[in-house]
């Protein structure tokens, strides 16, 4: 398959530190790849890097369309959804006003696209009056990814979806996220501390360290490298 996503020797700094030293990652069109590694690795760092978020060196390619001369609303405006760690939603605002604002480029879909979330969601229109800063852990992440959906994207960035959530929930919104692919044809860059779950899922898969890719390859061959399970998954 075509990748949408290319990074080709791409580094990241924070300040005057370089916290990504030249790596390579692809996801397929219509795919899944994870980003897998300890807590400091880089991961998030990836992702904060294809959505301009960081400054960075290399080629960062979405579409055909190099990114990394991109500001992090052109980005958004070509198809890249960002779903960040700690949710992100509006507390003070109802889901329906959240949800609304995710669609704020696309106003004549909005309408169609809301009632497709709230099919995919139907716990977000049961609360669509309330608060969402009144949800559940759980339904906050719900509503973060589906306010990322209104956008209507090609590229659904998702990072550690599972923190902090109940193992039943955690497996209710991957089953979301994996109907979705199929759906609507989105293609999933996903960074998880869930590794066997995150595998299951994925096609393809990074295992970072300290801001290098140290190996890569098929989810499913990672996962069976007893060595790779060993030293870097836990299991």
């Amino acid at each position: 398959m075509t990748p949408i996503l290319e990074l080709r020797a791409v580094k990241a700094f924070y300040g005057q530190s370089e916290v990504l030293h030249g790596i390579d990652v692809a996801v397929e069109e219509g795919g899944m790849a994870v980003l897998l590694g300890a807590n400091g690795a880089g991961k998030t760092t990836t992702l904060r890097a294809i959505c301009g978020m960081v400054r960075r060196e290399g080629e960062i390619r979405f579409a055909g369309t190099r990114l990394d001369r991109r500001t992090t609303e052109e980005i958004a405006g070509l198809g890249v959804a960002h779903v960040p760690e700690g949710r992100g939603t509006f507390i003070g605002l109802t889901v329906e006003e959240n949800l609304r604002l995710g669609a704020h480029m696309r106003a004549g879909r909005a309408e169609a696209d809301l009632q497709r979330m709230y099919g995919y969601f139907p716990i977000l229109a049961a609360r669509r009056r309330q608060q969402a800063g009144t949800l559940s852990g759980g339904e906050q992440q719900m509503l973060a990814i589906a306010r990322a959906l209104m956008m209507a994207p090609r590229l659904l960035v998702l990072d550690e979806p599972s923190f902090g959530l109940a193992p039943q929930i955690v497996e209710d919104i991957f089953a979301i996220v994996e109907r979705i692919r199929s759906d609507e044809h989105v293609s999933v860059l996903l960074v998880e501390q869930n590794a066997r779950l995150a595998l299951d899922l994925a096609d393809h898969a990074y295992l970072m360290e300290t801001g290098y890719v140290v190996a890569s390859g098929s989810a499913k061959a990672l996962a069976d490298d007893p060595q790779i399970s060993r030293s870097y998954l836990g299991y």
